[in-house]
């Protein structure tokens, strides 16, 4: 039993052990495996937080993504809503533009038959006067004829204009 290598094997490791004990390296390793536990203790802390915080900051940005697709279609709905707006008073305004224009086409198309009749009548006037005076002048002579004539061309112009 004392010539088996496993024996003087088994006596080595606690020689070994009870030397550790008495300098102290159980408690050295054990402080040592603390500070690294508490180490990756803060880490794990570190990264809950940090990943606490990417989930507010990503759920900030998806808040104010559908804000701006809110908003676009908000600015898209009142764009379509002027452009209706603006296409209404134009047709308005071009109506309004080819009502006047008809009115003052029409307007000077009644003053100028206004004004072609007034020549007419004043031209026909103008003839019958000559023709009357004329006529007048041929048939009758003298002082009565010149009376005479002058009263009927004052009532054919009164009558005619």
């Amino acid at each position: 039993m004392f010539f088996d290598p496993e024996t003087w094997v088994a006596v080595a490791f606690v020689i070994l052990m009870v030397v550790f004990g008495y300098l102290g390296v159980f408690k050295s390793a054990m402080t040592a495996l603390d500070h690294r536990a508490e180490r990756i203790k803060a880490e794990l802390d570190d990264a809950t937080r940090l990943k606490q915080e990417a989930a507010k900051v990503l759920a900030d940005y998806k808040a104010r993504s559908a804000t701006a697709e809110r908003e676009a279609a908000d600015i898209i709905a009142s764009a379509k809503v002027e452009a209706e707006r603006i296409a209404a008073e134009a047709k308005a305004k071009m109506e309004d533009f080819v009502a006047r224009r008809t009115k003052t086409a029409e307007s000077k198309i009644a003053l100028a038959e206004a004004q072609a009749l007034a020549d007419v009548r004043a031209a026909a006037a103008e003839a019958a006067v000559q023709a009357a005076s004329t006529i007048l002048s041929q048939s009758v002579k003298g002082q009565v004829a010149d009376n005479l004539l002058a009263k009927g061309i004052t009532e054919v112009r009164q009558k005619l204009n």
